[in-house]
C-alpha cells in the first residue's frame, strides 16, 4: 500500500516509517497537520496514519479535511489520550480506527493490514435499501432525500457483515474479528462506539434504532426485531 504518516515526534515517525517499509509499503511521512493535509490532497494514498496532537493543525481537523476530500481512504488515528470521548470524537470525524500510545509494532501492523483489506470479502453487495434512504456501499454514502453522508471503510464493513448475516445475532467478538481485525474480548467497547457513530448516519432516529438492533447480552442484528 501507499501510506501517508502524519506524526510530529521525529523518533516515532521514523520508527513507523521503518516498520511500514519493512512490511512492504510505500511510505510518505510529514511532521505537522498542514503538511499532512497538503500531502493527502495532492496525492492519493491507500491509508493515512494520523497523530491526534499535531502542530499547526490538530489531527481532528486534518481527519475532517481529508475525509471530506477523499472519503474512501482509511484513516488510522494515533493518540496518547485514552478517554472514550476522544476516541468517539475521532470516529465521528471520520477515523476508521485508533491506536493509543504506547503501542506495539505488532498491534500497529495488524491495524494497518486490516484497514488495507477494507471490507470483508465475499459476494458483491453495492446497495442496501432502507425506508426513506439508500446505503450506497460502492460509493460509501448514505443517501436520504437530497442529503448525503459519507461512510468510512470500517462502517461499510460493519453494514456488509450485519446485512449478510441478518438471519441471526452477530456478537461483538465476531465484529471485532471479522471487521476490525482484532482478536479477543478486550475491546468490545470499540464496537459499541463504532455502532453508535454508524447509527447517526443510517438510522432515522438514532435514539430509537430500527436498522441496527441491539440484542442485550448477545450483540447486534440487522433489523432482526422487525
Amino acid at each position: 500500500m501507499r501510506v501517508l504518516v502524519v506524526e510530529d515526534e521525529a523518533s516515532l515517525r521514523d520508527g513507523i516509517v521503518d516498520l511500514l517499509r519493512g512490511d512492504g509499503h510505500d511510505v510518505v511521512a510529514v511532521g505537522d497537520g498542514i503538511a499532512g493535509v497538503e500531502a493527502g490532497l495532492r496525492d492519493p494514498f491507500d491509508l493515512v496514519v494520523l497523530d491526534l496532537m499535531l502542530p499547526r493543525l490538530d489531527g481532528m481537523e486534518v481527519c475532517r479535511r481529508l475525509r471530506a476530500a477523499r472519503p474512501g481512504t482509511p484513516i488510522l488515528m494515533l493518540t496518547a489520550r485514552g478517554s472514550e470521548d476522544d476516541k468517539v470524537r475521532g470516529l465521528m470525524e471520520g477515523a476508521d480506527d485508533y491506536v493509543t500510545k504506547p503501542f506495539s509494532a505488532r498491534e500497529l501492523l495488524a491495524r494497518v493490514r486490516v484497514l488495507g483489506r477494507r471490507a470483508p470479502g465475499g459476494e458483491s453487495l453495492d446497495e442496501v435499501q432502507l425506508e426513506g434512504a439508500t446505503i450506497d456501499l460502492a460509493r460509501m454514502v448514505v443517501v436520504r432525500g437530497e442529503g448525503r453522508v459519507a461512510l468510512t471503510p470500517r462502517e461499510v464493513g460493519i453494514v456488509r457483515w450485519l446485512y449478510r448475516h441478518q438471519d441471526r445475532v452477530v456478537s461483538r467478538a465476531e465484529l471485532l474479528e471479522q471487521v476490525f481485525g482484532q482478536r479477543g474480548d478486550l475491546q468490545t467497547r470499540a464496537v459499541d462506539m463504532a455502532i453508535a457513530v454508524l447509527r447517526k448516519k443510517v438510522e432515522p432516529d438514532p435514539q430509537r434504532p430500527t436498522v441496527i438492533i441491539s440484542v442485550k447480552g448477545a450483540g447486534y442484528a440487522w433489523r432482526l426485531a422487525r
